[in-house]
């Protein structure tokens, strides 16, 4: 049995350590913890590594945010990947930072990197863990939050969070969405501190 595990991102020194690769950083973390690394392949980096039986293809895009949804679109249908053993991780301004919530399907949430993947795979129906990134920055200046570094604070959650997903993505593999969702979603709320209410604009990124 494969699975297909996509951490979005973007590729580049740049955007290393940046709120919006939280994907990368889940995926290299898990790599790291499998003592297994990645290959540069077509559309993306690529690791295999298994568990209890499966077979986990963990996918960093090499496309950019904005093209995500080619690299994915690409691994499934190489793989033989059937749509119900999808998940992808992902940044989420919405949630309080360090916040964690899977969904088995659902909007982009102005979301590009989702956004591309939902139009080219023509579904938004795929399991999907969100982790909160929160919303502490002033209006017009969205693209500089979500592509900075995370500070101090943030890093003391961000192990721990990571450690967490990690558990949830070998969940999602062996139990399935369902399970892994009641397992997890109600632990993934605790969070450090919680984000105030702010006057941002609703322009997602574009890298």
């Amino acid at each position: 049995m494969k699975y297909l595990i996509v951490g979005l991102g973007n590729i580049g020194d740049k955007y290393s350590d940046t709120r919006h690769n939280i994907g990368f950083k889940v995926l290299d973390t898990f790599a790291s913890a499998s003592h297994a690394s990645f290959e540069d392949k077509r559309f993306g980096y690529i690791c295999r590594v298994k568990h209890k039986g499966r077979e986990l293809i963990l996918l960093k895009p090499s496309t950019y945010m904005n093209l995500s949804g080619n690299a994915v679109r690409y691994w499934l249908n190489r793989e033989k990947i059937a749509i119900e053993n999808l998940l992808v991780i992902v940044d989420d301004l919405a949630l309080p930072p360090g916040s964690i919530r899977m969904r088995r399907k659902g909007s982009d949430g102005g979301h590009n990197g989702l956004a591309h993947i939902n139009s080219v795979l023509s579904t938004n129906e795929y399991a999907r863990i969100r982790i909160g990134i929160g919303n502490e920055y002033s209006k017009g200046r969205q693209v500089d939050y979500v592509l900075g570094r995370w500070t101090g604070e943030e890093k003391k959650f961000l192990e721990e969070r990571i450690a967490i997903v990690m558990e949830m993505i070998k969940s999602f593999c062996t139990a399935g969405t369902e399970i892994t969702m009641t397992a997890f979603n109600k632990a993934g709320r605790s969070v450090q501190r919680e984000s105030p209410p702010n006057n941002s604009d609703n322009k997602a990124p574009q890298k």
